[in-house]
């Protein structure tokens, strides 16, 4: 409650809101927006590193998915053709579809021959898919990766 003094050093209230507070904060908020506004755009190109996190846990028997650089599939060892690939895993697996697929694509495949096969599995309801990588640091490939960007 604000108050005003008079001849008769009596207090008097005053109705009139004080808005110098409000005003300091709401330039504060708009000078925090105008430095995070650009901030939140997403338009750098980046070159990604390899891969130094640490494995996961495989289970005792793995189901292996295969895509060599000529676009072939295989299930751990044998070839299979790509229309007899869900019916091969739901052989291996027995049907369940909480099993984790593990999916190893040759350096030189096609992303658009990966994302095929990953979405066979998807639609098949299999969306427990681990992409398989070697680990750069024991391979030594750390140099070689950044010098030759995957095409």
């Amino acid at each position: 409650m604000a108050g005003g003094i008079q001849d008769d050093d009596a207090l008097v209230e005053n109705h009139e809101i004080n808005v110098t507070p409000f005003i300091d904060v709401m330039l504060v908020l708009l000078i925090i927006f105008m430095v995070a506004a650009p901030l939140a755009t997403v338009d750098i190109n980046v070159d990604l590193p390899a891969s130094r996190g640490v494995a996961s846990q495989r289970t005792d028997d793995p189901v292996w998915l295969t895509l060599s650089g000529d676009g072939a599939i295989a299930l751990g060892n044998d070839v299979v053709a790509r229309d007899n690939v869900i019916a091969s895993i739901d052989a291996q697996t027995g049907g369940d579809h909480e099993a984790r697929i593990y999916l190893r694509a040759d350096r030189q495949a096609s992303y658009g021959d990966v994302m095929e096969v990953m979405n066979l599995l998807r639609d098949a309801a299999y969306t427990k898919i681990a992409l398989v990588g070697l680990d750069a640091a024991t391979t030594g490939d750390v140099a070689a990766d950044a010098a030759d960007p995957v095409q």
